[in-house]
């Protein structure tokens, strides 16, 4: 049986550069507190743990002093640098580059928005660590939005600038552009409605998704390595699902079964943009032994 890894799988760079930004500070500190899990993945999360990384949450957070904090990729809102002032703690910043540059867009269209009584309107993940920095930008007033039926909570007969999480779906970016533009003109009377959008998907993310239609579709079985709290990765694994039927979620090699591989020659193991490639390097070789 033949095991092949997907070599465009693993961890994006925002991700790759906040563990890299961990792991030097921990080679000179025994402790780093880290604001939520680093990455959406519970064996990265463990192994960087036994390193001496403590994750921990906002209410932990309020009553810190004196140390050190990694912001993960995902950003955080203009709230956490204020407590970490009054608190003397120094942040280490390893927001996504991709994930800063669109807190500052939202930040500058809300300010055009509060002199025209408009909206701020994010696509994206209600209660997401990203999705939570990018409301911060507006006093957590922007509007989130999963999905078309969350579009009564748009008032169209006002402006909007509609912006998207990073790591969401470009073709549903697109459709959610179209319904508020058709929605809004229909509320104008078909009258020039002020409507801005900006596409702010990382491409690294949403390129995936065409990456692998094409992998699970070469394979008799995929083998999709993600954690459970990675909603890309719970994207992506519908994705392959979708082209493979024959495709099996598993946060590690305790969760594959030898019965997956009855009557297959060809097993393909990818992951999302959260799973780290020695991981899956784990998990081939794993299931090399079971063939065996």
């Amino acid at each position: 049986m033949q095991v092949t890894i997907d070599s465009h799988s693993g961890f994006c760079f925002g991700v790759v550069y906040a563990i890299e930004v961990a792991e030097q500070e921990l080679r000179k500190n025994l402790v780093l507190y880290c604001l939520g899990d680093i990455v959406h993945n519970n064996m990265e999360v463990n192994r960087l743990k036994q390193l001496g990384l403590v994750i921990i949450t906002h209410e932990d957070f309020h009553e810190l002093h004196d140390c050190k904090v990694l912001i993960r990729a995902h950003g955080e809102p203009p709230e956490t640098y204020k407590i970490a002032l009054q608190n003397g703690i120094e942040l280490i910043d390893a927001s996504c580059p991709i994930v800063l540059n669109l807190q500052n867009v939202i930040h500058r269209g809300y300010q055009e928005m509060l002199q025209k009584n408009g909206q701020i309107v994010i696509y994206g993940k209600e209660g997401h660590a990203e999705v939570n920095a990018l409301k911060g930008q507006t006093s957590g007033t922007a509007i989130v939005i999963g999905n078309e039926e969350d579009l009564p909570k748009i008032d169209f007969q006002r402006p909007v600038r509609f912006y998207s999480q990073t790591t969401k779906s470009v073709d549903g970016f697109k459709k959610i552009v179209n319904l508020i533009r058709e929605k809004m003109e229909e509320a104008s009377g078909l009258q020039p409605v002020d409507f801005e959008w900006n596409d702010s998907i990382c491409r690294q993310v949403s390129n995936r998704s065409v990456q692998l239609k094409e992998f699970a579709a070469r394979f008799d079985v995929v083998i999709f390595v993600s954690g459970q709290k990675s909603s890309n990765g719970m994207i992506l694994f519908r994705v392959c699902k979708d082209v493979n039927p024959r495709t099996n979620l598993v946060s590690s090699f305790s969760e594959v079964e030898p019965a997956w591989f009855k009557n297959a020659q060809t097993v393909g193991i990818c992951g999302a943009t959260s799973t780290p490639m020695w991981l899956m390097e784990e998990i081939a070789k794993g299931i090399q032994k079971i063939n065996n």
